[in-house]
């Protein structure tokens, strides 16, 4: 079994303009950095073995905040927990990508579906897992995973049978998610509070 737990990253300029950045390389601006440190903050209570972040510039500042204030090593980077691509949705307010494809799910031209994230990033953190236990057996390793709004969405949908997050509810940049890995199976063990 390995604990992971995945933060979203701090707030950028496209997240305080409603913005979808997708894979558009977009940094932290000055609150992102203090999400990143409140996220620190929030893991200082556990122990944590490893960091590991997708390569977006947003994430992996996000990350390298985190494990400065934890101790960590430099984060290990992930190309598979990158944000979902979002084809021609990328760039758009929420509100236009909203009005022009009703949801999340919905098909979104030379995009990524949610599913698509969902099986790439388990992917990601399985082989994750894989490598924390290799390196801690026989006790349970605890990594952190510094990843996007998107993913996390995505995988918190899977593990919930499609029940969370609900219709409207938000991510928070610097949000916590604690999930647990075991061969073949993530289970979602706990969830910040969406706003």
């Amino acid at each position: 079994m390995t604990l992971l737990t995945l933060v979203r990253h701090g707030q950028t300029d496209w997240n305080l303009d409603k913005r979808i950045q997708g894979t558009t390389d977009i940094p932290l601006n000055e609150t992102g950095r203090a999400d990143a440190r409140a996220a620190a903050a929030l893991l200082a209570d556990g122990t944590h073995h490893a960091i590991y972040a997708s390569p977006l510039l947003r994430a992996r500042e996000t990350a390298e905040i985190i494990a400065s204030d934890l101790g960590l090593d430099a984060p290990q980077l992930v190309p598979d927990v990158r944000e979902r691509e979002f084809g021609d949705g990328e760039g758009m307010l929420v509100t236009e990508y909203i009005a022009t494809y009703g949801d999340w799910f919905s098909p979104v031209p030379r995009a990524e579906t949610m599913e698509q994230v969902a099986d790439r990033a388990l992917r990601a953190l399985e082989r994750i897992a894989r490598d924390a236990r290799r390196r801690s057996a026989p006790r349970a390793e605890s990594v952190v995973v510094v990843t996007h709004g998107g993913v996390i969405r995505s995988l918190i949908n899977r593990a919930s049978s499609g029940t969370l997050p609900r219709e409207g509810e938000q991510l928070r940049n610097g949000s916590v998610h604690r999930f647990e890995a075991s061969p073949g199976s993530l289970r979602l063990l706990e969830t910040a509070v969406l706003v």
